[in-house]
């Protein structure tokens, strides 16, 4: 039996989950990997699935996929665009959509474990595969491990993954070392005094508080980081007020913070707090404003070692050219605490879903922001094919360098 892995993936893409939500993912995902031999177990970590095939003595290889969509309304006007809805957290009803490309990668899994599969007979060791929910929240990963899959299945000698982006289709990017950025979440919360809008010299207004706060904290990345280094604080979310003329008791700020190392996320932290404090005070805020931390994910780092294999087997089987190193991203990943917490080496590797042409020619013309959508855009879609095929090809044979 072959699995018809483009009639998968956009069964996936039009029927996105969000994240702990993934159970028909899961199901699907699930059911595949029991046709093909797997010994499965479904409700890891929540929503996660796990399946084990042993194939003899050898290496425990960890190979991760993850499957949680985004609440994005779809805008790419693609035949089988999601117009999916979901709940979210806070109980909004909101649009739902694989802006991120989680239905890529679970469909290139499940086709890397089929042509696993079907070399048997030319390898020996363990396969593990991870199905994982919830990494978007950043949380999936912890879940899981927390769950005992280091004690319940067998435990690896190497963890590897991939995560579709926009480089031209039948490109790797991979680089030993840190690969992605570490990154905290933060929820500041900034106290006033309420009022009616007529009134403003009777209250401590936090919306103004917040707008300060916001422009100051920018600060950290343009005069306080090193032009040469890394850093990246993002506001992402301002909640204040329910009406125009009531001026609200409080103002709430969502910040992604993103670091190369912990000297840098020391300093860019310590510097939030300062900055968050000090705009209260000079607001004249009667209460101190509270810092809360929504996750922390460490930075993804490749094992040298074990990267000069994985570039080693894609270059043989994608060829040289074919793989790069994009240096390093700072978006974060929660697929280190994985190998982290086994003690492992871990490779984690980027691989094109754009057009070659379209990216060339929006390259050539110094327009690749506006013309490439990137992950968590409405607009963003990997092209089917090739990307499929050099996804499977990407992780059955990094797998396949370790299995032996």
């Amino acid at each position: 039996m072959t699995i018809d892995l483009e009639a998968l993936y956009i069964d996936l893409h039009q029927h996105p989950e969000l994240s702990f939500q993934e159970t028909r993912t899961a199901g699907i995902a699930a059911a595949h990997l029991r046709e093909l031999g797997l010994e499965v177990e479904e409700g890891v970590g929540v929503t996660g699935v796990v399946g084990v095939l042993e194939n003899g003595d050898g290496p425990v290889v960890w190979v991760r996929a993850d499957m949680d969509a985004l609440p994005v309304e779809e805008q790419t006007g693609l035949a089988y665009a999601s117009t999916a809805k979901g709940v979210d957290p806070s109980g909004n009803t909101v649009p739902v959509m694989h802006a991120c490309g989680h239905d890529m990668h679970v469909t290139a899994m499940i086709g890397a474990v089929e042509k696993l599969v079907a070399e048997k007979a030319d390898w020996t060791g363990t396969l593990v595969v991870l199905i994982q929910p919830a990494e978007e929240y950043g949380a999936g990963a912890r879940a899981m491990l927390d769950d005992g899959i280091l004690s319940r299945y067998p435990k690896p000698d190497v963890v590897l993954g991939q995560h579709v982006t926009p480089l031209p289709a039948g490109v790797i990017g991979v680089r030993s070392g840190t690969q992605m950025a570490a990154s905290d979440g933060l929820t500041v919360i900034l106290h006033g005094r309420g009022g009616h809008g007529s009134r403003p010299h009777s209250t401590i207004d936090p919306i103004v508080m917040a707008a300060a706060t916001v422009m100051r904290l920018q600060t950290i990345a343009s005069r306080e980081i090193d032009p040469q280094g890394v850093g990246v604080v993002t506001v992402g979310s301002i909640h204040a007020g329910l009406k125009n003329n009531i001026i609200p008791a409080e103002a709430t700020l969502e910040l992604s913070l993103r670091y190369p190392n912990d000297q840098a996320r020391e300093k860019v932290l310590a510097s939030v707090e300062r900055i968050v404090r000090a705009e209260a005070q000079a607001s004249g805020a009667e209460r101190e404003p509270e810092i809360h931390t929504l996750h922390t994910l460490p930075a993804t780092i490749n094992d040298e070692d074990a990267t000069a294999r994985v570039t080693a087997a894609l270059q043989r089987a994608l060829g040289e050219d074919a793989v790069i190193d994009p240096g390093m991203f700072t978006g974060s990943e929660d697929v280190s605490w994985f190998a982290r917490d086994a003690g492992v080496p871990l490779v984690f590797w980027f691989w094109g879903g754009v057009d070659p042409t379209r990216f060339a020619e929006a390259a050539a013309a110094g327009r690749l922001n506006e013309d490439i959508p990137t992950n968590h855009s409405p607009f963003y879609a990997p092209e089917i094919h090739p990307t499929i095929e050099v996804g499977v090809t990407a992780l059955s044979s990094a797998a396949r360098e370790f299995l032996g």
